[in-house]
C-alpha cells in the first residue's frame, strides 16, 4: 500500500482527513495524493437544499453563490495542502522514486463528483475521505457510490485526528466476501500494528465462530498475532455492540466489509456498514 488518494475538499473536514492519511501514511511510507475536486455547478446545484426551489432572481444569486463557494473551496484546498506538507516537512513528488519515505502531491479537476474520484481511487492502493456532513456540493450516498465503483479499499476519518491508526486495529469479521476482501486489504496495516483483534457478533447458524480461528491462522501466516473476541448478541444491534468492542480494547481503527447484505436492505432495516458511516468516534477501513 504504496499510494494513497486523499480527498481535499476545501472544507472544514480536511483537518481530520489529511490526519487520518498521515497516520496511514508514516508506517507505510506511501505516497499521499491529495485531490480536490471542483463539484460542478449544476451537481452542486441539485444535492444543495433550497436551490431546486429558487427561481428568477433568488436561482440567479443562488448559483452565483455556489461558483463563489466552489472557487474558495478550491483555494483553501491548496492553502491547506501546502500548510500540511510545511508543518509536518513532507516533500512534493510528482513521480515515484524522488524522494524516499513519505511524499505528497496535490492534483485538481472538474466534473462529475463520483465519476472523478472512483477514476483516480481505481489508480491508487487506497482512499480517505470524510462523513458526509456538511454541505458540500456533493450526493448524500457520495461515500456509497465510492465503494460500490472505485473497486478499492475506502478509509473513512472520524470525528477527531488520529495520531495513529496501527496501535489497535479491530477487524470486525463476518463470514462474507466482503469481510475476506476488507481483510485482505488491510493486512499491510495489521502487519504494523502493534495489537490486532478479530471481533464477531455470533449469530443463529453462523459459522464465524468456529472461522475465526482460521483467520486468526491466516494472519499467522502474514506474521500477525491476533486475538479472537467473540461477542453475544443479546438482542442487541451487531453495530453497538461492535462499536462497544472497539471502545473496549481501545481501537485506532476498524476493519470491515461493506454492505454484506443488500445495500436497500441496509438503508432501509439498518446495518452495521450504515451504522459506522453515521458512528463518527472510529476511524473505518471499508470494502466491498
Amino acid at each position: 500500500m504504496k499510494s494513497i488518494l486523499v480527498t481535499a475538499s476545501g472544507g472544514d473536514g480536511d483537518a481530520t482527513v489529511f490526519a487520518t492519511a498521515l497516520a496511514a501514511a508514516r508506517p507505510l511510507g506511501a505516497h499521499l495524493e491529495f485531490f480536490h475536486l471542483r463539484v460542478h455547478w449544476g451537481e452542486a446545484a441539485r444535492n444543495t437544499p433550497h436551490v431546486n426551489f429558487s427561481r428568477g432572481a433568488a436561482l440567479h444569486h443562488a448559483l452565483q453563490d455556489l461558483a463563489a463557494d466552489c472557487e474558495a473551496r478550491s483555494v483553501a484546498a491548496h492553502r491547506r495542502f501546502e500548510a500540511f506538507c510545511a508543518q509536518f516537512g513532507i516533500p512534493v513528488a510528482m513521480a515515484p522514486g524522488e524522494y524516499g519515505g513519505i511524499s505528497a502531491s496535490l492534483r485538481e479537476e472538474t466534473g462529475e463528483s463520483a465519476s472523478q474520484l472512483a477514476g483516480r481511487a481505481r489508480h491508487n492502493d487506497m482512499v480517505v475521505l470524510s462523513r458526509h456532513t456538511c454541505a458540500d456540493g456533493l450526493p448524500a450516498d457520495f461515500i456509497d457510490q465510492i465503494l460500490f465503483r472505485s473497486g478499492r479499499p475506502i478509509l473513512v476519518a472520524p470525528a477527531r485526528a488520529p495520531k495513529t491508526l496501527t496501535g489497535t486495529v479491530m477487524i470486525c469479521w463476518k463470514e462474507t466476501p466482503e469481510s475476506a476482501r476488507a481483510l485482505s486489504a488491510s493486512i499491510p496495516l495489521l502487519s504494523k500494528a502493534n495489537r490486532v483483534v478479530i471481533a464477531n457478533v455470533l449469530e443463529p447458524a453462523d459459522a464465524s465462530a468456529e472461522s475465526m480461528n482460521d483467520v486468526a491462522r491466516h494472519l499467522a501466516w502474514h506474521g500477525i498475532d491476533a486475538e479472537v473476541r467473540r461477542i453475544a448478541r443479546n438482542g442487541r444491534p451487531p453495530g453497538e455492540l461492535l462499536s462497544a468492542a472497539a471502545r473496549d480494547c481501545g481501537a485506532d481503527l476498524l476493519v470491515m466489509g461493506a454492505y454484506g447484505h443488500s445495500r436497500t436492505r441496509q438503508l432501509l432495516f439498518g446495518g452495521c456498514t450504515q451504522y459506522f458511516l453515521s458512528d463518527a468516534a472510529h476511524a473505518v477501513l471499508f470494502t466491498h
